[in-house]
């Protein structure tokens, strides 16, 4: 006797006359059902009937990622000697994509082609020219070979080609020169390359232009080693990535159309004549985290930024005034933000006395602003200095970084019972000069709060001046049971401070 489940599953497929109703559907339709199966399930439909057969050849979004995919063995010993690493690798696997790609049929064109597998250049070459003769339009691929391997040049003269990622795991490719390079991707949108070796051609200041790439849209560049200098110049670019490029020493980009840039881990921070330009009046977001400080930053028609997240890597303590001045430039530049992060690199160059001397606009659109900090003492007057170029701040989050190796004086009853210990006068003695910032603070939330002297100051500080401020929360981790106690009476004696304005709520998490 049929079950319920399946007779509503017959009834599905056959209807009430017996008849196969889904394979009625248009090959677009069942197409894209098929798009959210794996691949190998995908493939096992051809043997349902010669309907099924014919929409898996002509099946146009081949993702083999799931059967396919790179796996990383703990090197022997032998391996060891060799400076070579060793990977798991199935053969049945690779041929099935080469089946795959041999039984389509030739008159139907390929969307999509991803995999990921450890192979020779010439098997990696010969996939893609079969994929490019079946004008596949996203090339996203993953490699790992026994020695460098030269760009797949079939890719150049693709007019389908919309889409190009390729990332090495090792040891990475070279690309072709300039001149040949120039010549292609005419349809290109989106070009991603990751493991490039350059030392033959360290400078690509006339490859990535408007002449080279029309139309490109997103560029994403990772891990190039031996580039040091690099121009991005093409009109139609939205988004720009720049990765781990660790021996950069100049970086010249421009785009009327530009509204994304991230630069992680760049610029050689040993080079002594380092220098970044940015003019980008469409930019509305540029993350700029754990980079060398260049020694020169021109950050030029930033008109339109809204948000933006800084940090930088450095060498030792010593930072030099021209590394002082580029930090004060580049901050300079993104004055219109709306919302800024600062990590906390970046808060101690702002807390040095040298960086104070130097002129930073004042940030007069920004509504919210993020510091992560150790808060130590040293920090403080930095902070001051970006709360006073903040006039409008509507929003401060402080990330309190707890590095137990900075000591940090705890807030007691014994600084409870003092007329002003030393971070409240200094706060006090700043009062004048943040009276905007004390009229339009709203929000204040602050986590890692662990109860020490100098995050209580200014909590008070700002509770006792900020005559906007609607609430303050405090975030905190977890503690034993005798810190909770002590927790709990810091939590009312911090109750018990003066508010400027009647509607200030405090809240501990």
């Amino acid at each position: 006797m049929e079950t319920r489940a399946a007779k509503r599953k017959k009834f599905w497929f056959e209807g009430e006359n017996g008849m196969d109703r889904i394979s009625d559907l248009p090959d677009v339709v069942l197409h894209q059902i098929l798009f959210h199966l794996p691949i190998k399930t995908i493939a096992q439909t051809s043997v349902l009937s010669k309907r099924w057969r014919l929409l898996w050849i002509s099946y146009p979004d081949l993702d083999f990622t799931s059967v396919n995919t790179i796996g990383v063995k703990k090197p022997s010993s032998t391996a060891k000697r060799l400076l070579a690493p060793s990977y798991s690798f199935s053969t049945k696997r690779l041929d099935f994509i080469s089946q795959v790609l041999a039984l389509r049929d030739k008159q139907s064109d390929l969307r999509i082609l991803r995999f990921r597998a450890p192979l020779s250049f010439s098997r990696l070459n010969g996939l893609i020219r079969r994929a490019v003769r079946q004008n596949v339009q996203e090339l996203d691929v993953e490699v790992a070979t026994d020695d460098y391997f030269n760009f797949p040049r079939s890719v150049l003269t693709s007019e389908s080609l919309r889409v190009f990622k390729l990332r090495s795991r090792y040891p990475g490719f070279r690309l072709p020169p300039p001149s040949v390079m120039k010549g292609g991707f005419r349809s290109l949108h989106t070009l991603s390359l990751s493991l490039v070796i350059l030392y033959n051609q360290p400078s690509l200041s006339d490859l990535f232009t408007d002449a080279s790439f029309p139309r490109l849209k997103e560029l994403n560049l990772d891990a190039c080693f031996g580039l040091k200098h690099l121009k991005v110049s093409c009109l139609a670019l939205e988004d720009l990535t720049l990765e781990n490029c660790f021996q950069l020493n100049g970086l010249d980009v421009s785009g009327a159309r530009l509204k994304r840039l991230r630069v992680a881990s760049c610029f050689d921070a040993s080079c002594g004549e380092s220098w970044v330009k940015i003019s980008a009046p469409s930019l509305r977001i540029m993350v700029w985290e754990y980079n060398a400080i260049p020694e020169n930053s021109t950050l030029e028609n930033l008109t339109s930024a809204q948000e933006a997240s800084i940090g930088f890597f450095l060498v030792g303590e010593d930072i030099s005034a021209t590394k002082l001045r580029s930090v004060s430039n580049l901050l300079s530049g993104l004055s219109k933000l709306h919302t800024l992060t600062l990590e906390s690199v970046c808060i101690e160059v702002l807390s040095s006395r040298n960086y104070i001397a130097n002129v930073m606009h004042p940030f007069y659109h920004l509504r919210s602003l993020e510091l992560q900090t150790g808060f130590n003492k040293h920090n403080v007057p930095g902070l001051a200095h970006l709360f006073k170029s903040s006039p409008s701040l509507h929003t401060l989050i402080l990330k309190i970084i707890n590095d137990f190796k900075i000591e940090r004086r705890k807030w007691n009853k014994d600084l409870w019972d003092m007329p002003s210990s030393e971070e409240e006068q200094f706060w006090e003695s700043q009062t004048q000069a943040l009276e905007p910032l004390l009229n339009h603070l709203s929000v204040v939330k602050i986590h890692g709060f662990l109860e020490c002297e100098n995050e209580v100051s200014l909590a008070k500080f700002l509770l006792k001046h900020g005559k906007a401020l609607q609430e303050m929360t405090f975030f905190s981790g977890h503690c034993n049971y005798r810190d909770s106690l002590r927790r709990q009476k810091i939590k009312s004696q911090m109750m018990g401070f003066s508010r400027a304005s009647s509607n200030a709520k405090i809240e501990f998490l």
